[in-house]
């Protein structure tokens, strides 16, 4: 059995034990969590969420990328969240490589150069404050007032506010 028919048969047991009842669709707690998509970082969890709670948007380093912008709009204009909160981590990848080298490699395994940006950073916890910048530049973000930064601590499962 592959990994993903494991995991689509886990579906069975979450099914068996779903909670009935109406979840909001707003998210509970007005929330909208930013968060890189590295497996050790499971934000439901670090942050204590349940079902309904909040939004949760990731991708590769919790980049507030062009596509992450427009979810965090989407969740505060029509979703009624309110704050945001940006969880990067320590070892992440993103520090490993430059955006220049990859997308050479990328060009001379497939002779196409990349258009995106892969947002590499060299260190997490001032690609935090660039994050939160990016978000408050927004035009489109209406609740600027409530973002908060935090790097989460792959060693010991702390989240560390970045100021």
């Amino acid at each position: 059995m592959t990994a993903s028919e494991k995991l689509v048969a886990n579906n069975g047991d979450y099914v068996a034990n779903f909670a009935k009842g109406d979840l909001p669709m707003p998210p509970g707690q007005k929330v909208a969590v930013l968060a890189c998509m590295d497996a050790r970082l499971d934000p439901a969890r670090v942050l204590g969420l349940e079902e309904g709670d909040a939004h949760v948007i990731r991708n590769a380093g919790g980049v507030a990328s062009e596509d992450a912008i427009r979810s965090l709009v989407i969740s505060q204009r029509l979703l009624g969240t309110e704050e945001i909160i940006i969880i990067h981590h320590t070892d992440c990848g993103m520090v490993t490589f430059t955006d220049g080298a990859v997308k050479d490699a990328i060009q001379q395994d497939t002779g196409i150069r990349p258009s995106f940006a892969l947002e590499a950073f060299p260190d997490a916890e001032a690609d935090v404050v660039q994050t939160i910048a990016r978000i408050k530049a927004s035009p489109f973000i209406p609740h600027k007032d409530d973002i908060r930064g935090f790097v989460y601590e792959v060693e010991t499962g702390k989240l560390r506010e970045v100021s």
